[in-house]
């Protein structure tokens, strides 16, 4: 077997965002998805991992500016790990940005499906019910610790927007799409 030359190595920096509220053991999944397929097929630079429900939040009004999804895909490039029920080949047919950008749009399938999401997670803590091999444990310890998302502390924050939100909605002259 042939050693590989360091020198032609592509280095990849792969930026997740989203609220990870809280963490999961999907979220870190994404990343072992992602070096894998890349070890796999060698390719590299600044790429924006996500899950599809990310991906398709591309098409929520007033979340994402057009201008910014399109510097995105086309300066960057996207790795979009699919999740059981979503149609991530779909979505980006039915979108003129991702379309004209498919090639620098690189779909991971995930083959061990797990359907975990932060929101079945603070379901399950408003209702009292384990999430334990769900979360990692220092997760859960801190959730417990700190008495997050309970039906008391659910309650307190139904109706909040997230401070990126708040920013846009207060703002009527905000050009967002």
């Amino acid at each position: 077997m042939a050693m590989e030359d360091p020198d032609t190595k592509t280095e990849v920096v792969l930026l997740a965002c989203g609220s990870f509220n809280p963490i999961t053991n999907m979220h870190l999944r994404l990343f072992e998805l992602a070096k894998d397929y890349f070890h796999e097929t060698g390719v590299p630079q600044v790429k924006l991992l996500c899950g599809s429900d990310m991906l398709e939040s591309f098409g929520v009004p007033n979340l994402w500016k057009l201008e910014d999804i399109a510097e995105i895909v086309e300066k960057h490039g996207l790795v979009c790990i699919s999740r059981a029920g979503n149609n991530v080949q779909k979505f980006i047919y039915e979108s003129d940005i991702l379309w004209r950008h498919k090639n620098n749009i690189h779909l991971v399938e995930e083959w061990i499906t797990n359907d975990i999401s932060s929101t079945k997670i603070r379901r399950a803590l408003r209702r009292g019910q384990s999430i334990r091999y769900l979360v990692p444990d220092v997760v859960r310890a801190y959730i417990e610790q700190n008495a997050l998302y309970g039906a008391e502390s659910e309650d307190r924050n139904a109706g909040l927007l997230l401070a990126p939100l708040q920013k846009h909605a207060s703002d009527p002259g905000a050009r967002r799409r």
